[in-house]
């Protein structure tokens, strides 16, 4: 997959950025016109920053001197916009923090609901997630509680881009569909275009790519430009997110053709100047993929060239990755490694981990005889994003429950001396519908994390064989190095003894004959040594092929040291495990965890026995326990059985299983192999 994650991130804030801070008219500010002329100068695209700074400021001090009514919060919230618009985040959150004192001064609920909005969004610039959460909750169970649907799914739609940008895919996914009831029967075009749109970005994700399809398709048929302006150009946007999808299919000439009507939507380069920045590069990369040299690498060049003049690392850093890729193919690899490290090194500078990852990854393919150590960076860092996105769906989680329980804290207060029971009941039952609804919210948390973690796991043992094979090719190579240079002594002791015997050939008396029957013994000494050399050597390196073998019995013993159960394994010694692909491989060595997991968890065998073994074109894994078994008919599909049917099903295999209560389980894997 490819690294999406700045494109999205950019494309989610795109339309808050956007839709945003639509403008507040007075209704009465006749006595107030250097309120309006000031704001609009702080509007005014043809001044400095500093000047309609300065005109904000101005506009600000005659409005907080002024009584704290309804114009007033407008006025506020009209400043906020503006020092918004300058990316002024200082002035921004000074302006919201008094616009939201004045209206909780005078428990003005829609204003505070509105500024709650406002600091998400100060929050959200600043890359503090936990607080912006926090104040998007907020905002969403205030307009929950005014009725006010529009405002509520967009509330639920700000957290559920937040979610996204975390990495937890699936609680994003879970608001946005809140948000799409919220609107059901309301006219907000705008919303259902955004919500189609992230839940489309989110399959792409998750690698659901019928799902990513089917929303994008629903996103570019909800546009309504009487509702989102021209301008914004959600049709390039919607466009370039397809095509993604389609290149992640590797199926380059759809997404091309849908990056090229991306860039013929009118205006993109002035309106919308970084998502035609993205379009120039997709469209080169599916062109690359596609073996097109027509405007390469030229398209990358210009793509690269906007991206820097617009601060966009993390694009800068996909472009650079792309040409190190155009350039490996051409075998120019001076150009592929000082792309691959360009990317790296901005990515350290920024630390983007992900970024990293994908740098480590190109530089390990280009540059092999350093991959040992690119590998191992890429594993640790990887090690630990896992631990870190494990860490922030429950920050978000645990945010709401607080949030929750200091309103629930605020409501009881006020009402304890009316009706304490009424407030006991209350509770009870909101804790025992917040505990089901938290718990089956940590089960999806749980395999979606499940599901990561498998895909991370089959990329490091990827490595880990790529690893070994370069390790044990290195050591054959140096053997018959040793062995070459043992040859070549031993035929200087054979050269040695011929030239003796032929120095006898001029002697005729009784010695003669004494040695040379020594030096032809000597000669069958030296044939046996360079016989038995020979043979040690080509029985060492037949034995290395085998690395799979070590590793699944490698498996076997800590089985044995950790668990009570006898565990006997028997592996066909004739399987050429070279011949065998490492899709293959790595397929059956997770099989083989997560059977011998189950049986641990939920077994209670006192033996187990796995056989693998060939048959004609098959390979056959065969796993017995004698446990308490289990009916197969009825017995819920857990992930780590679905874990094995999936398993086998990427190798074309079929699955047997048979087992009753009482009797054990025995699990029978067919895998064909050429």
């Amino acid at each position: 997959m490819k690294n999406t994650y700045y494109i999205i991130l950019l494309l989610l804030f795109f339309f808050i950025g956007c839709t945003k801070k639509n403008e507040v008219k007075l209704t009465d500010i006749s006595s107030k016109d250097s309120i309006a002329t000031y704001l609009s100068l702080a509007n005014e695209a043809n001044l400095t920053l500093q000047k309609k700074q300065e005109y904000n400021q101005k506009a600000f001090a005659i409005i907080i001197d002024q009584p704290n009514d309804s114009i007033s919060k407008v006025n506020l919230f009209r400043v906020a916009n503006r020092y918004y618009n300058m990316n002024d985040w200082k002035g921004y959150k000074k302006t919201v923090r008094v616009v939201l004192d004045n209206s909780k001064s005078s428990n003005d609920t829609v204003n505070i609901a509105k500024a709650y909005t406002y600091m998400g969004d100060y929050y959200g610039s600043q890359a503090i997630s936990d607080s912006a959460f926090m104040y998007y909750f907020k905002s969403e169970k205030m307009y929950q509680l005014l009725h006010d649907n529009y405002n509520f799914a967009r509330a639920l739609l700000n957290k559920a881009n937040l979610q996204y940008n975390e990495s937890d895919f699936l609680a994003s996914e879970i608001s946005v569909f809140n948000a799409l009831r919220v609107i059901k029967d309301e006219k907000a075009k705008d919303i259902l275009y955004e919500s189609y749109n992230l839940l489309g970005i989110i399959y792409n994700e998750l690698a659901e790519y019928d799902k990513a399809i089917e929303y994008h398709n629903k996103a570019l048929a909800s546009i309504d430009e009487e509702v989102i302006p021209l301008e914004f150009q959600s049709k390039a946007t919607s466009l370039n997110n397809m095509g993604l999808v389609y290149q992640n299919l590797n199926m380059h000439k759809q997404a091309k053709n849908y990056f090229q009507q991306g860039l013929e939507q009118q205006n993109l380069s002035t309106q919308k100047a970084f998502v035609y920045a993205m379009l120039l590069d997709n469209l080169a990369y599916s062109k690359f993929k596609l073996n097109e040299s027509e405007g390469l690498p030229e398209l990358f060049y210009q793509s690269l060239k906007l991206r820097d003049s617009l601060g966009l690392t993390s694009g800068i850093f996909l472009n650079k990755i792309h040409l190190s890729e155009y350039f490996a193919s051409r075998k120019d690899t001076v150009k592929a490694i000082q792309y691959s490290r360009e990317a790296l090194e901005l990515s350290r500078k920024t630390k983007n981990h992900r970024n990293i990852l994908g740098g480590l990854k190109q530089l390990a393919i280009i540059e092999p005889k350093k991959s040992i150590i690119y590998n191992k960076e890429y594993i640790h860092i990887n090690d630990s994003l896992q631990k870190a996105d494990r860490k922030k769906g429950d920050k978000f989680w645990r945010i709401e429950y607080e949030t929750d329980q200091i309103q629930e804290q605020n409501t009881s207060l006020t009402t304890q001396n009316r009706n304490l029971v009424f407030i006991f009941s209350g509770l009870a039952m909101l804790g025992l519908f917040t505990f089901v609804i938290k718990t089956q919210k940590a089960k999806n948390r749980e395999l979606q994390f499940k599901q990561q973690q498998q895909k991370a796991n089959e990329e490091i043992y990827n490595l880990m064989i790529s690893q070994q094979n370069t390790i044990e090719g290195i050591r054959i190579k140096e053997k018959k190095r040793v062995a070459r240079e043992l040859h070549d002594g031993v035929l200087g002791r054979m050269f040695g003894v011929r030239i003796n015997l032929e120095s006898l050939n001029k002697i005729d008396d009784g010695t003669a004959v004494e040695k040379r029957n020594n030096y032809l013994t000597e000669l069958k000494s030296i044939e046996q040594d360079i016989r038995e050399i020979s043979h040690d050597l080509n029985r060492e390196k037949s034995e290395l092929i085998n690395n799979f073998v070590a590793i699944i019995d490698n498996l076997f013993e800590d089985q044995k040291k950790t668990f009570k159960s006898k565990l006997v394994s028997i592996i066909d010694s004739g399987i050429k495990w070279e011949l065998v692909s490492n899709s293959v491989k790595i397929n059956l060595y997770r099989i083989l965890q997560e059977a011998l997991q189950n049986i641990n968890k939920y077994a209670t065998a006192d033996n187990i026995k796995i056989e693998l073994k060939k048959e004609e074109d098959h390979l056959i894994l065969m796993m017995s326990d004698d446990g308490i078994g289990f009916n197969v008919k009825t017995a819920k599909k857990g992930i780590g059985l679905q874990n094995i049917l999936f398993r086998t099903n990427e190798c074309d295999g079929v699955v047997d299983i048979k087992s009753k209560k009482g009797e054990g389980t025995i699990i029978t894997i067919t895998v064909p192999i050429e």
